[in-house]
């Protein structure tokens, strides 16, 4: 019998956590994206009055989503965006304002361009997909 033989499985490469330089970077994306809340006439409304929590958390998803620990789900369990969310007013301005500000602490904090087309990719679909809202 002729056996043909399988090609060796590439060794995968570097997830985004670890091509973005780790906690860090997300942990400093995250305290970012939450000083800009802070003074978001848009977003502020929609936050607790400490938003620290928010930045931990959010810093812990995203390392989860982008390959890293998954501390996230161990300790909230499933992210259920949308469920989590669904409290919320979500227009297109609420949208925007989030993508926006999400995008100055990407563009502040990641180096990889690989990295940066990867997480604004993944704000623009996910924040789109959380509009609850439907504007006239």
């Amino acid at each position: 019998m002729n056996t043909i033989p399988l090609a060796a499985r590439p060794e995968p490469g570097p997830t985004i956590y670890e091509k973005a330089g780790g906690p860090e970077t997300f942990f400093k994306l995250a305290a970012h994206f939450y000083d800009a809340v802070a003074h978001d006439a848009v977003l502020r409304p929609h936050y607790p009055a400490d938003l620290s929590d928010n930045a931990w958390w959010l810093a812990l998803f995203l390392i989860q989503y982008c390959g890293g620990p998954d501390d996230y789900s161990r300790q909230k369990g499933h992210p259920r965006l949308r469920m989590r969310h669904a409290p919320f007013k979500i227009g297109v301005a609420e949208r925007d304002a989030w993508v926006n500000n999400m995008r100055r602490a990407v563009e502040a904090h990641v180096e990889n361009e690989e990295v940066k087309a990867y997480l604004l990719d993944y704000f623009e679909r996910t924040a789109t997909f959380l509009i609850n809202v439907k504007e006239d």
